[in-house]
Order: C-alpha cells, then sequence, then structure tokens
C-alpha cells in the first residue's frame, strides 16, 4: 500500500504540560464520540522537564474545553487552585498618571444588532466605555463573582475564564486522560527520529532503547520544539521589531490571610519598563515582570517588581520569594505542520503574556484537529496547508492586537513606550484600522473571517479604554441618529442589570470556598 494512503490511526504526542495534555483531552474525547475503535493516543513525555507555567489566565473558551473532555468543573476548581477571571484590567497604561481601563470578557449590550460604541461616543460619556456597555466592571469593582451560589457548572451570570496553577492543571488533566479517556502515557526521553524516504516521521528513538511509531506526531516539547525546530528546521518569525519584550521575572506572592479578597480580573500595571501581571489565586498570586532586555537590565527590573510586591497585602520581600527569570524570542515558527508532524503550544510560538493567548491557541490548534484529522496520509497534506494559512493568520491576529496596547499609549516616560509608538514598528494592517477607525467604530465588518481570535468588542474596549477622544464625533452624529432611542434604551438597561448583579452575586472568595466545601449543581 502506498504510503499515500496509509489511515491516520496512532497519533503521538510528544511533551506534557498544558499543551499535551489538553491536546490529548479533546482528540481522545472525539475518539471516543465518533466511535473510532482504530484511533489511538499516545502521549509521551520527558519525566526530567518542567513546565513553565506561563499559562495562568484563560479565556472563556476553557469552559467549553473542559466540559468536551467530560471534566467537572467543580474538580477541577478544586484540585488546580482556581479563580474566576472576568476579563483584564490595565493600570498606567494611558499616559502613566494612575489612569486604568477593563477588557471585559462580557460583550457590550446588544453587540451584533446595534454598535453601542457609536452612541457612548457621541452621547454618553459620563461613563468610563466598559461601565456604559457592560456590567462586569462594576462587578469586578465590587469583587464580585460572575455566577450565583446555584448556577449549575459552566452557566454563569458574566462570561468567565479562569486563573489557575498551571502545574496542578496539568496533573488532572493526565489522570483524567489515562483513566477516563484511554490515553496512554508514556515516560521517556527522545534522542533522536528515524524518518521515512519521503521525509515523514517513522517512529521516534527512546533513551530506554525503545522506538515510538505514529502516523501523525504533535509537537508539544515547549520552547525547544524538539520535532519541528530541531529536526525539521523550520525557522522561527521573530516579531522583536514589532513587540519589544523577551523577558519576564516572575514570582508567587502569598497572602496576608486566608481572608484576603480574590481579584477577578488579570491586573496589568504599567511602569516606564514594561508592566507587570497580577494574576490572583484563592492561596497565592501570581506576580510578573515583563521586559524587554534590550530597554532595562534584570537589577532594573527586580527593582521594578520589588516596589510593587511592597505594595501587596502579602508582608513578604522579593529575596524571600526567590523571583524566577524566564526568557523567550517573540515569535512562532514559519510554519506549523509539516510532513506529518504539527506543533502545538510553545513549540508553535510565543509572544507575550498580555491578554493571555497562549492556552486559547492550544485549544484552537486542537479543535482543528478535531475537526479536520485526515483520514489518511494523502489527506494530511491538504489539512497541513489549511493548517498552516489558518494559523499564520491567528498569529498576525494576535501581534496586531498586542500591539495595539501599546501603540494607543501616550507615555513618554522612557524610549521604551515611544518606541513602541514608532512607525517602523506598527504593522501595516493594524495602521490600516487606526486610519479608518478615526472616522467609525471598530465593528463586526472589521472580521475578514469568521474565526477571528479578538472580535469588533475587544477592540473596543482597548480603543476607548484608552483613547476616548479617538473617533471624531462629526462622523458619529450622522450615524447615531437612526438608532438613538434603541441606544439609550440598552445603556439604561445596562445600568439596571449592573444594580442587580451588585446585588445579587455573591464575592469572588465566599463563591470559591462555596464550591470547594459542596461542588456546584451538575446539569
Amino acid at each position: 500500500m502506498s504510503v499515500h494512503n496509509n489511515p491516520v490511526e496512532h497519533v503521538v504526542i510528544v511533551g506534557g504540560g498544558t499543551a499535551g495534555w489538553l491536546t490529548a483531552g479533546l482528540l481522545a474525547a472525539d475518539a471516543r464520540l465518533d466511535s473510532r475503535p482504530n484511533r489511538r493516543i499516545t502521549l509521551l513525555e520527558s519525566p526530567d522537564i518542567a513546565t513553565i507555567g506561563v499559562g495562568e489566565g484563560t479565556w472563556p473558551s476553557m469552559l467549553e474545553t473542559l466540559r468536551t473532555i467530560g471534566l467537572s468543573e467543580s474538580e477541577f476548581i478544586r484540585e488546580c487552585d482556581v479563580s474566576f477571571k472576568q476579563g483584564s484590567r490595565f493600570q498606567n497604561w494611558c499616559r502613566g498618571d494612575g489612569d486604568r481601563y477593563d477588557h471585559p470578557f462580557t460583550l457590550p449590550a446588544g453587540y451584533g444588532r446595534l454598535n453601542l460604541a457609536e452612541h457612548w461616543r457621541y452621547a454618553h460619556r459620563d461613563l468610563p466605555f466598559a461601565y456604559a456597555v457592560s456590567p462586569q466592571s462594576a462587578v469586578c469593582d465590587d469583587g464580585r463573582a460572575p455566577k450565583q451560589l446555584a448556577t449549575p457548572e459552566y452557566a454563569f451570570n458574566l462570561n468567565y475564564g479562569y486563573h489557575l496553577d498551571a502545574g496542578k492543571f496539568t496533573r488532572l488533566l493526565q489522570r483524567h486522560c489515562v483513566e477516563h479517556l484511554g490515553v496512554v502515557h508514556y515516560l521517556g526521553e527522545v534522542t533522536g527520529v528515524q524518518p521515512r524516504d519521503n521525509g515523514d516521521i517513522k517512529h521516534l528513538h527512546l533513551k530506554s532503547g525503545e522506538t515510538l511509531a505514529g502516523d501523525l506526531f504533535i509537537d508539544c516539547t515547549g520552547m525547544a520544539s524538539r520535532l519541528l525546530g530541531q529536526h525539521y528546521q523550520v525557522p522561527w518569525v521573530s516579531q522583536r521589531p514589532v513587540l519589544f519584550n523577551d523577558s519576564a521575572l516572575a514570582v508567587q506572592v502569598p497572602y496576608s490571610s486566608e481572608l484576603s479578597p480574590v481579584a477577578s480580573q488579570t491586573l496589568s500595571t504599567a511602569h516606564p519598563d514594561g508592566w507587570i501581571w497580577d494574576i490572583a489565586l484563592p492561596t497565592r498570586r501570581g506576580v510578573g515582570a515583563v521586559f524587554s532586555s534590550a530597554h532595562i537590565d534584570k537589577d532594573r527590573v527586580y527593582e521594578r517588581l520589588e516596589a510593587y510586591v511592597r505594595g501587596t497585602d502579602s508582608g513578604a520581600t522579593l529575596d524571600e520569594l526567590s523571583p524566577r527569570l524566564i526568557q523567550f524570542d517573540p515569535g512562532h515558527r514559519e510554519r506549523f505542520w509539516q510532513n506529518n508532524c504539527v506543533a502545538i503550544g510553545l513549540s508553535a510560538g510565543f509572544i507575550e503574556p498580555l491578554e493571555a493567548t497562549a492556552l486559547v491557541l492550544v485549544e484552537r490548534s486542537a479543535q482543528f484537529l478535531v475537526q479536520q484529522m485526515p483520514e489518511n496520509r494523502e489527506e494530511m497534506s491538504v489539512v497541513a496547508r489549511r493548517f498552516n494559512r489558518r494559523f499564520c493568520r491567528h498569529w498576525d491576529n494576535i501581534i496586531g492586537f498586542l500591539k495595539l496596547h501599546y501603540v494607543l499609549s501616550t507615555r513618554e516616560d522612557s524610549d521604551y513606550w515611544r518606541a513602541h509608538r514608532a512607525e517602523e514598528s506598527v504593522p501595516d494592517e493594524l495602521a490600516e484600522q487606526l486610519l479608518l477607525w478615526r472616522s467609525r467604530s471598530p465593528w463586526t465588518c472589521d472580521s475578514l473571517y469568521r474565526d477571528e481570535l479578538f472580535p469588533s468588542a475587544s477592540y473596543q474596549y482597548i480603543l476607548y479604554g484608552m483613547r476616548p477622544e479617538y473617533t471624531a464625533p462629526e462622523a458619529l452624529e450622522r450615524r447615531v441618529r437612526s438608532s438613538g432611542a434603541a441606544a439609550q434604551t440598552a445603556f439604561h438597561e445596562n445600568g439596571v442589570q449592573t444594580r442587580k448583579l451588585l446585588q445579587g452575586l455573591p464575592d469572588n472568595r465566599s463563591l470559591i470556598n462555596h464550591i470547594r466545601r459542596h461542588g456546584l449543581h451538575t446539569v
């Protein structure tokens, strides 16, 4: 039988971590759902390689991912030190003088049929944009959770993702995939790759002397990219000319009390030389300073992070917390699927932690495989080309969206911020969008593809959070007259809904404690 007719039956995932085990879970759950008795999923990981754990924040898409693989949300929250994430709050990004704005996970009221951004800019600027169009910012201000005590698993009053402990999440996924989904788990180290005549991977040589054969190999080996990068030598496309950050100094910060409030937004606080993330888990906070080594040295970043930690309620010093340096080259592979090998997770690329895109790309990649898994080797070439086109577009989308946060800033306190606004550092597509948005608001027509990562609402939250004056009011006035009454109704209903949720939702820690003791209802 020709190699082109070989069926794709054995999928070998190389590397564990969240990327490997999420991919294994989604593929195995699909194999069971579709009753594919010949489909086998094997995950091989080295016992000596620790996960990097940069993915402690998820998007709301993770709810459906966990439900699909059959994980109980109550078990997940108990086992993985999980808290609820309702979006991101950006502090000092605009001018550096105490300013702030939000990117919530809940879409603006009436989104899809009514563009409230245009009406807000013309007639309702008494409130910051996120507050005027969604209840979520006010709910987060008050420390409220996104759902009630009686709300079932994966249901909500306000859309949410998660903050989580990546190490614990990996262990839970591993146990679930092996015990409930039939994934075969091997511990071993790859020492070599045996190719076929056509360049495909035939099998892997392991340190134990064994070999591991497969039909499709998924590279989840992190930044080492053992298969796609090292074996296939697929080039790396650096994004340093656009997004300069290449390092982070990360630390785990304790609470002063087990009763300390748990924030349900990722806090991103800018300073003259970069920004600091702050992710609140029930038992600790994950804090890290992201920076460009071309603009500041590690000792100065240490001072910035130390000052931030002193401002928390931990009572600890940075020396006591043993910060960890993470270095990376912001970018991605030139292509992600080569022959019978596809890279998912850090092996495919990483830009920076801003907006927590790492795990959502893992989800999207695995979902693509679920939907378009080739039946044989001949089909694989077609699917690979589609995968490469789609994920090149996703990376361009991420790069432009992250750059938007920097290019809109008016900070003048360092070369770091000024360089981010230099014309030559702005991607062409983003420059075109910014030109158009001077006379119109981001809207659904800006999305050229159905599967865009960021809806136009996300661009609205960033654009009008940072630069509320951006769109010319005279251009808006001509468009808002016909739907003004509907817009005013939506603004009013948002106010009513905000007050109702503030009265009816528990605080974040109370809901987490309730789930740990009693769990959530299932449906």
